[in-house]
């Protein structure tokens, strides 16, 4: 199975970056960083139909079967561009349905980042019930904290198994 991880996060070296890395050295997973794309706001008359979503999920849908999605936690939820990512979905169901139908049966992962262990369940519901609507297959969430900036062997051990079992799933 073809995995992507895809990065929301507002700064290009922080620490959801670094685990993005270090999980990409290990796995050889493609990476995509939001951060380099105009991704519009969701808006009911679909004036961002031309910004950089639409090919974007083109290349993703076409090209890949999983999707890791890797953000910081900003006050107890995604990062914003990841939320406006995730908005835009609502384009996949209304004027690309070619595109939201394609999404059937893919799988979606989630790797979170944040300074503390402090994360709650209701974290995952966006991401676990953006997957039921779209009738992708949510396998799992991670949360990580970086103590100083830095993976240490006992998380790093953590991703590791994460990703094992992302590569392992069956559905």
């Amino acid at each position: 199975m073809k995995t992507i991880i895809i990065i929301g996060s507002a700064r290009r070296n922080g620490n959801t970056v670094k685990i993005t890395q270090f999980v990409q050295e290990k796995t050889n997973w493609e990476v995509i960083n939001l951060s380099d794309y105009h991704i519009g706001h969701y808006d009911y008359e679909h004036k961002n139909a031309t910004d950089d979503f639409l090919p974007l999920m083109d290349k993703i849908v076409e090209q890949y079967d999983r999707f890791v999605f890797a953000t910081p936690v900003y006050w107890y939820s995604m990062s914003g561009i990841m939320k406006v990512f995730f908005d835009r979905f609502t384009d996949l169901v209304s004027i690309r349905k070619d595109l939201g139908r394609a999404l059937k049966g893919k799988q979606m992962a989630v790797i979170s980042s944040s300074g503390g262990d402090n994360l709650g369940k209701q974290f995952w519901l966006p991401f676990a019930r953006s997957a039921e609507y779209l009738e992708m297959i949510f396998i799992q969430g991670l949360h990580t904290e970086l103590i100083e900036d830095k993976i240490s062997a006992k998380e790093k051990n953590r991703i590791l198994s994460f990703v094992k079992m992302i590569q392992d799933f069956k559905d």
